[in-house]
């Protein structure tokens, strides 16, 4: 069994490829043919894997297959180490600039005070400026039940004394006890 040493590790030609990031890297590359890519983007050309191995070794570099599904299977000189580093440094920025919209929820009663319901306003206002969405969920008690249309006429307040910031994304509508209306905020 022959290893074949690169300038990161030792590579066992029986290994199998990472199968976290599915990765073929140096003797895990078995294609008849590659098309070699240089390390600084110049292309190579066309050659068996054992030459394009023999070329990386030459110039102490790996073999990474970068295209395995193109025809022929595209492969590149790269310091592997490095080229793992540049990746998880653009996923962490990626993850690092994603805006992740949560659904912050207010309460309200049927029968709040107007003083009340503009306190709430203000902080659902405030959650719309962050970027998050807001449910609005109205309970109704006991007999309350009986009188939706008392609901609605608060839970359209509500969304009224919010309108400057927000956009109603889902009408109010019963569920059980709950009367909900989701808004979100208004689109620059």
């Amino acid at each position: 069994m022959i290893n074949i040493v690169t300038n990161n590790s030792q590579v066992n030609p029986q290994q199998k490829p990472d199968k976290k990031n599915n990765v073929l890297l140096n003797s895990q590359i078995r294609f008849p043919l590659v098309r070699l890519i240089g390390n600084d983007g110049e292309q190579l050309g066309t050659m068996s894997s054992r030459d394009a191995q023999l070329k990386a070794n030459e110039m102490e570099l790996d073999l990474l297959c970068v295209s395995p599904n193109s025809n022929p299977p595209v492969c590149k000189l790269v310091n592997y180490g490095k080229y793992r580093y540049e990746q998880q440094k653009k996923a962490k920025m990626a993850k690092k600039n994603q805006k992740v919209v949560e659904n912050k929820e207010i309460q309200l009663t049927p029968q709040i005070g107007l003083h009340d319901m503009q306190i709430k306003a203000k902080k659902a206002i405030s959650f719309l400026q962050d970027g998050n969405k807001v449910k609005i969920a109205l309970r109704f008690r006991g007999r309350q039940l009986a009188h939706p249309e008392v609901g609605m006429e608060t839970i359209l307040k509500f969304i009224d004394l919010t309108s400057e910031f927000s956009q109603v994304e889902r009408q109010p509508s019963l569920d059980g006890r709950l009367l909900i209306a989701i808004i979100a905020p208004k689109k620059q």
